[in-house]
């Protein structure tokens, strides 16, 4: 299976790394060495001598390290040339190994290195050219020959920067998918936060509402069965609400396209109605109201009922009082919720590390706000948040 599975494997192409220098080198010295002896073969009889094979071979074959030495084979590759022309007939163009060593010391980074090579090049070839009487390079040869070399140094330092360019961009790239993924992730533990103290108020209240109505109805039972009907009568109705509730909740778990709710969002405008489903469990409630009531940003709003109603919750659940304060007071810029009872300061004391209190707090501060949650020194308990707008 692992064989068949390795001859299967795509070869890729075009090749990279390795082989690429590799073809390039045995590439370079095949095609050199065929233009050698056709030359050879068709111009006056000649033979070309094994050190200049040899030359040809050194300077093609040093193209296979040209990435990790690039200054090493430029010079290499330049001694090779400058050892081989003077002493080859007919020589052909094996500088073509000294110009592809320039582009690559360009195209990594040595754009120093390779216009100091190729300066070395240009000035031995006219020296060499004035030695005799013979003009090697016809007319205007030797500057062609520069340009060439000018040329090539600047399409290497050309890539050179386009491949840097596109470093950055990956980079750049690679940067914003990971702000991308930690912003979503973020974004995804605020979500679940955000649902889990939702669940949390709603299923808390309720539910404390629910117990607190079922050890009613058992005593109504025995002794009072009107009251035992107004409790049971209370559980439905809370069970009712906490069943739309966790609809709700989980529909926007699940990113269904539901109806639109027909009951009021929570806010402080049903505020008596929480008041009236807590008194429903033996708890005398009063609301008062200080400052012009208005509308309030939906945040705000959401933040404050829940706060009023974990308050009442926890009244139920950990204190003995017979009776709660809910005081609204709305600022110019902010709004006020505080909820009092009075019940002895021992049995009306939560842990201010609960689960309770950490998410009365958490949505206080959310928006920029303040919550204060401890005994009262003349009885019971208080809590205080404090909501800018």
């Amino acid at each position: 299976m692992r064989l068949a599975a390795r001859r299967e494997r795509p070869v890729p192409w075009p090749p990279g790394g390795r082989t690429a220098d590799a073809l390039l080198a045995g590439g370079s010295f095949a095609v050199l060495a065929a233009m050698a002896l056709v030359s050879t073969h068709t111009g006056p009889p000649s033979r070309m001598p094994a050190y200049s094979w040899a030359l040809l071979a050194v300077t093609c074959g040093a193209l296979y390290f040209r990435r990790g030495h690039p200054v090493v084979v430029g010079a290499v590759t330049l001694l090779a040339c400058t050892v081989y022309y003077p002493v080859t007939e007919p020589d052909g163009p094996a500088v073509i190994t000294f110009v592809i060593a320039l582009y690559t010391a360009a195209a990594e980074g040595y754009l120093t290195a390779a216009v100091v090579l190729a300066g070395i090049s240009a000035a031995a070839t006219l020296a060499a050219d004035r030695r005799d009487d013979v003009n090697h390079l016809a007319d205007a040869a030797g500057f062609l020959l520069i340009g060439w070399f000018v040329a090539v140094i600047a399409i290497g330092g050309v890539v050179r920067n386009r491949r840097a360019y596109l470093r950055e961009a990956e980079e750049r790239a690679r940067v914003a998918e990971r702000g991308r993924e930690a912003e979503a992730r973020r974004r995804a533990i605020e979500e679940r936060l955000r649902i889990a103290r939702e669940l949390h108020d709603v299923l808390g209240h309720n539910i404390s509402l629910i117990n607190v109505q079922a050890t009613a109805a058992l005593h109504g039972l025995r002794r009072e069965p009107e009251r035992a009907e107004d409790a049971l009568t209370a559980i439905k109705q809370a069970s009712k609400d906490t069943l739309r509730e966790m609809r709700a909740t989980l529909g926007v778990l699940r990113q269904v396209d539901e109806a639109a709710p027909v009951t009021p969002a929570p806010g402080l405008a049903r505020l008596d109605e929480l008041a009236k489903g807590i008194a429903a469990a033996g708890l005398k409630i009063r609301t008062e109201i200080e400052g012009e009531p208005r509308p309030l940003p939906a945040d705000a709003d959401l933040a404050a009922y829940r706060i009023a109603q974990e308050a009442l919750t926890n009244v139920t659940r950990h204190s003995n009082a017979t009776s709660a304060l809910v005081r609204i007071r709305y600022g110019d810029n902010d709004v006020t919720v505080s909820v009092e009872d009075d019940g002895t300061p021992a049995s009306a004391a939560p842990s201010a590390d609960g689960t309770g209190i950490r998410g009365m707090r958490d949505r206080a501060e959310a928006l920029g706000g303040t919550l204060d949650a401890a005994p009262d020194p003349d009885g019971g308990f208080k809590v205080r948040a404090h909501l800018p707008l």
